[in-house]
């Protein structure tokens, strides 16, 4: 075992949390402000009070990051720039956290000195495409949760000089690939790029039709890499271990701070270890998993029978003889302690706050508004707590911070006075924005297949890159096709992605889509023509001029846009640009298989929603039953300057019905 020891990197969704992190001796605190992150569901922070808390931490030697890790709309750029102008004269943090190209081009625009991660929502995930995140500035590589060992290893000795990494050791999963998940947009504007997401893979869902049993074949269990973190310490360019949770309660930033710290300090003591493990199973959130970070024994974090909902079970509803809810609590309960009753989508479910200390088997009567009445049974869980030596620390953190502000002269936090609303529009910094690139190439219209269609030599065809398309297609079509890469490639993917791209190339295949910007360094031919793909989710004039200046020839705009932005993009871009117009845009794409999910069969949800599965390589795409059709719109499109067209065809799954429902994605929708 090595000396190294990687920072524990806790999360603060707000200040309770973020002075927790503190008491527990946390190296670095990751947290967000009002505007820009991608978990708006949190508190987070105005300039102000993150100011005075990185004061603080700053004199306890803990470092912080301050995420701004939101796709960034057209209209974002100058409230983004001042933003993170401010946040660099005023906070000063050691770095931000980041998905969006924009950002990174903000980022030299304000001469921001602190250090520049890159996301997981940026959709790293094999290790050649480390070398072009380095080019672009950033000093660390947010690693996606779906990496077993041996692909951290392996992409850890491919990272370039000047770049490290980072990777996830506890918290909330996600079912699909960071990045790659468009679910809660699709069904209603709440992006999860932008840090609305309502968590549609938590809800219930049926196979086999009205006879099939509800259960969550979506909803993930916790990461918790608990005791396999020992393997980490190996592996020197892993410089940060991230616990996830801003959405969490200081109970859980401190317990599970403390364990990582007691596991990555002592790993060879088994008393330390079991300390650690105890620690975990009192922090309050969800069953646990290793996930499939052991490649010989991968675990699917989803348990479709089991409840995935956060916190400790310590009763269930009961009914007293005039028809009352209560509870009988298994363990004592404190002053402070938060317990939800019921499940989070169900529409009757509350949160309840314990107002007095109640005794193991004590009594808690709940009152529920009229028609939303628990069901019997309901469980009632322990969410978040407030232990008296825990609050002791967090009140003597308190005092210190007053001392230090009054120090540095730092004002009390004024809510949204102009001196502290960081969406203040007075400020200082204006965006320098590329030139138009002028007339735009002449319309194109692509229609892009998984096999070679019959008759497609004459069109302009586009073959999604995989193996049977790269080997079954002839040099006479792959030289005229558009080659559509896959928007994940994992480790264990590339060499053969890399050779299959010179078996297009021997072909005479010379136009390909990239669906992730770092896709960019499979190309040294400058005979190539490259295009940034949708899933590249590109959104704003800064991020267009960034892909230029890699190489990229033209661009497609993130279908998920509404109207006004799709539309607003092409007056300023310095790119050709282009759009998906219709097909079969994903809900979502995941490298986690549920047995009990069966592909090419509908699931459904409470709420009428039905979506489809279907394997393609190590991953699984989840499509909806209706299609993306803006086809009405293809006309003032053209007129505003798209002039790529693209049509994603997908075979129909036979099982599958198909809805009449618009499919509009956000086109009429204001993105949150």
């Amino acid at each position: 075992m090595t000396n190294f020891r990687p920072e524990i990197l806790a999360p603060a969704g707000d200040r309770a949390s973020f002075l927790a992190a503190l008491a527990a001796g946390a190296d670095a605190v990751y947290a967000g402000l009002k505007h820009f992150s991608a978990r708006m569901q949190a508190d987070n922070f105005s300039l102000a009070e993150l100011a005075r808390l990185t004061d603080l931490a700053r004199s306890k030697n803990t470092r912080v990051y301050v995420t701004l890790n939101t796709l960034l709309k057209p209209g974002d750029l100058r409230a983004a720039g001042n933003l993170l102008d401010r946040l660099g004269r005023e906070v000063q943090p050691h770095g931000i956290i980041v998905q969006d190209l924009g950002f990174l081009a903000l980022a030299k625009q304000t001469d921001f000195a602190g250090e520049i991660h890159l996301s997981t929502l940026a959709n790293i995930t094999s290790p050649a495409a480390l070398a072009a995140a380095r080019d672009l500035g950033a000093s660390r590589v947010v690693l996606p949760r779906e990496l077993d060992v041996d692909e951290i290893k392996s992409t850890a000795e491919a990272c370039p000089e000047g770049l490290l990494l980072e990777t996830f050791v506890h918290g909330a999963l996600c079912y699909c690939v960071s990045g790659r998940c468009y679910w809660s947009s699709y069904l209603g504007g709440k992006s999860g790029l932008r840090g609305r997401c309502v968590q549609p893979c938590r809800r219930v869902y049926r196979q086999g039709g009205a006879k099939g049993k509800p259960v969550r074949l979506f909803s993930c269990q916790d990461l918790s890499l608990d005791v396999l973190t020992r393997a980490l310490l190996t592996v020197p360019q892993v410089v940060a271990w991230k616990i996830e949770g801003r959405k969490k309660g200081p109970h859980y930033v401190f317990y599970t701070t403390t364990a990582y710290k007691i596991l990555r300090d002592h790993p060879d003591d088994p008393k330390a270890r079991q300390s650690a493990l105890d620690m975990l199973d009192q922090a309050l959130g969800r069953t646990r998993t290793h996930s499939i970070f052991l490649p010989q024994r991968p675990h699917t974090p989803v348990r479709p029978e089991e409840d995935t909902s956060s916190g400790l079970p310590v009763a269930k509803v009961k009914r007293d003889p005039d028809g009352k809810a209560y509870f009988l609590t298994q363990i004592p309960l404190l002053t402070g302690d938060y317990l939800r009753v019921g499940q989070e989508d169900d529409s009757w479910h509350q949160t309840v706050k314990i107002r007095r200390a109640v005794p193991k088997r004590g009594r808690v009567d709940l009152r529920f508004e009229r028609n939303k009445t628990p069901a019997s049974g309901a469980a009632v869980v322990l969410l978040d707590r407030r232990e008296p030596e825990l609050i002791r620390l967090l009140n003597k953190l308190d005092q210190e911070e007053e001392t230090l502000a009054r120090k540095h002269h730092r004002p009390a936090d004024q809510g949204s006075s102009p001196s502290t609303d960081e969406s203040n529009t007075l400020d200082r910094f204006v965006p320098d924005l590329p030139e138009p690139s002028g007339p735009k190439d002449r319309r194109v219209e692509q229609h892009v297949f998984r096999h070679l269609p019959k008759g497609s030599g004459e069109r302009s065809v586009g073959l999604w890159f995989w193996t049977p398309t790269v080997k079954d297609t002839p040099p006479r079509i792959a030289a005229k096709a558009w080659w559509w890469l896959p928007p994940v490639v994992w480790p264990k993917e590339e060499e053969a992605f890399v050779r299959h791209i010179a078996e297009v190339l021997a072909k005479g295949g010379r136009r390909f889509v990239c669906n992730a910007p770092w896709q960019r360094v499979y190309f040294k031919d400058p005979a190539v023509t490259l295009w940034a793909g949708p899933f590249c989710n590109t959104a704003n004039v800064l991020a267009l001029e960034t892909l230029k200046n890699m190489g990229f020839q033209g661009a497609y705009v993130s279908p998920e846009l509404s109207r006004e932005d799709i539309l607003a993009l092409p007056k300023q871009s310095p790119l050709p640009l282009g759009i998906v117009l219709k097909g079969m845009w994903p809900l979502g794409i995941t490298r986690y298989f549920s047995p009990e999910t069966r592909v090419e069969e509908a699931v459904v949800s409470p709420k009428g929603e039905t979506l489809w599965t279907r394997k393609y390589g190590q991953n699984m795409w989840l499509f909806p039953n209706w299609e993306l059709d803006l086809s009405v719109q293809e006309k003032e499109l053209a007129a505003t300057g798209y002039s790529v067209f693209a049509t994603l065809h997908e075979a129909w799954p036979k099982n599958v019905a198909k809805s009449e429902r618009p499919g509009k994605f956000n086109w009429e929708n204001v993105l949150l």
